[in-house]
């Protein structure tokens, strides 16, 4: 049955293999923004500095792969309109053929030949090439807000084994509820239940969510939720914090 699932919501509508999908996200869910941990802030360094004190930590070491004090500008160039048409479209092949995933590889490629016989005909090769290339660019910009907005400005550092909920909290936080919020980000701006209740369906993420913010307020747990375009602008303020950061400690550490 899990085959059959995957098979209709992500290799054949998507192209992409669950078992990837998985490898990646159940690591996240376990150590967010744990550097080494959390494949998602695997650009940290190659790309970014990421976090406070990874990045005073990069700076003193002198180390300096990109000009990480203009990161918050390049990231609009290689964050949200790359991740997907360069990145993610060839790594996921590469995944499926390392590891062997045949069954996979075999659904991923049976997407491709539906795309290409679905527009082929009406637009022809030039023409199926470039919406897709438009289709995954706007999937991608999409992506890449939505997720990070919800990580990258909050606590990022080597895993400090703390219980699962001061966890999931430091590395997390939510943007606040309404009809066009739910909609668009699909319900993951309750990423902090989302994080605490993983398997939940995630229209029941608004009936939890004044529990979770007691529960906070109990123990003195920190519960961030802002505004939709406040989320998308920290990403950015973060980036350049951190930057500046790594290049002070660059420069005078």
């Amino acid at each position: 049955m899990w085959i059959i699932r995957s098979s209709l919501y992500i290799f054949h509508p998507q192209g992409a293999p669950a078992s990837w999908w998985n490898h990646l996200h159940f690591q996240h869910h376990a150590k967010p923004n744990c550097f080494r941990k959390d494949p998602d802030i695997n650009m940290h360094p190659l790309f970014f500095a990421l976090g406070k004190k990874l990045s005073v930590e990069l700076g003193v070491k002198k180390k300096k792969y990109m000009p990480y004090n203009h990161q918050h500008k390049y990231f609009f160039l290689i964050g949200p309109p790359a991740l997907i048409p360069l990145y993610f479209q060839w790594y996921i092949f590469y995944f499926a053929v390392q590891r062997r995933q045949w069954m996979d590889l075999a659904w991923m490629i049976s997407f491709y030949v539906r795309f290409g016989m679905t527009y082929i005909p009406l637009l022809g090769i030039g023409g199926t090439i470039s919406i897709f290339i438009l289709v995954r660019f706007l999937e991608s910009n999409w992506f890449v807000w939505v997720t990070q907005m919800n990580h990258i400005p909050m606590h990022i550092n080597y895993d400090e084994n703390k219980e699962w909920m001061s966890t999931q909290l430091q590395a997390t936080c939510n943007v606040d509820q309404s009809f066009f919020n739910d909609w668009f980000s699909g319900h993951l701006n309750f990423q902090i239940e989302h994080h605490l209740f993983p398997t939940m369906p995630r229209h029941n993420y608004s009936k939890v969510a004044p529990l979770v913010l007691s529960l906070c307020k109990k123990y003195g747990i920190d519960y961030q939720s802002k505004p939709l375009f406040t989320a998308f602008a920290d990403i950015v303020h973060s980036l350049k914090e951190s930057g500046e950061l790594w290049l002070d400690a660059y420069l005078h550490k």
